[in-house]
């Protein structure tokens, strides 16, 4: 693979471990109810592992100026660093990104809206010789629609465009929720992510989730399936989102 098909490829998982964490970072809307009302917290940390053809592990943080359950303005930042193999080298990545949006409640679930600035550093490593490429810079908008069609599913949606690279990536999943025993809970089904940007390059994942279930105080999203790719075999991607209010 080309030095910029793989580029496009390190930046699709900066933005897909990115907006995992802003998916869930948006107010624990499936399950809100009696929760909410007994958690004032205004921020919530969480952090995404996302393995397969590549590592990256992202982590960052959510701030409301009243409650994160609760409509109104939000700051989100997000701090992320991973690996993957390009030819016979290795990318290693490190990204960041600052955004400032708004989420509106309704009966059905939550919508929202941010615009900020990423920030993405990059270095590729071949035959033990590094180079550093340029630090890249742009704006960011991303939207996401979390909603409940009837008291037992869940539709999430999510796009980004990146100025800096103009890209654009999106997700779009279904679940229905199952609670197999007594306390545990979690929405499971079907979910699609596409990926493109202005090289040409573009790649979608096909696989399956579990959303909005806990251990302890912290909730969870994982998801699981497979990755395509042109140029590359078909294979497997796991990904793991958690987050907590503090």
């Amino acid at each position: 693979m080309s030095d910029v098909a793989g580029t496009g490829r390190g930046l699709e998982r900066i933005m897909r471990s990115a907006i995992a964490g802003l998916a869930l970072a948006a107010p624990d809307l499936v399950s809100r109810g009696a929760r909410a009302q007994d958690d004032p917290a205004s921020v919530l940390l969480f952090g995404t592992l996302e393995t397969g053809p590549s590592t990256f592990l992202t982590a960052g943080a959510k701030l409301a100026l009243d409650r994160i359950d609760r409509e109104g303005f939000v700051a989100l930042a997000t701090l992320g660093g991973g690996t993957r193999r390009e030819g016979v080298g290795r990318r290693e990545t490190a990204s960041g990104a600052a955004v400032l949006g708004y989420q509106w409640f309704r009966d059905w679930g939550v919508i929202a809206a941010y615009a900020g600035l990423e920030g993405s550093l990059e270095a590729l490593t071949t035959g033990g010789v590094t180079r550093l490429d340029p630090s890249r810079f742009g704006a960011r908008l991303q939207g996401e629609l979390w909603a409940r069609p009837t008291e037992t599913t869940l539709l999430t949606a999510t796009a980004i465009l990146d100025s800096s690279r103009t890209a654009a990536w999106g997700r779009l999943s279904w679940g229905w929720r199952v609670a197999p025993w007594s306390g545990w809970s979690a929405y499971l089904g079907p979910e699609l992510a596409l990926y493109a940007d202005h090289t040409g390059y573009g790649k979608w994942t096909l696989g399956l989730h579990a959303t909005d279930f806990a251990i302890g105080r912290f909730r969870f999203r994982t998801a699981t399936g497979l990755q395509f790719e042109p140029e590359s075999p078909v294979g497997p991607y796991v990904s793991v989102t958690a987050w907590t209010p503090w």
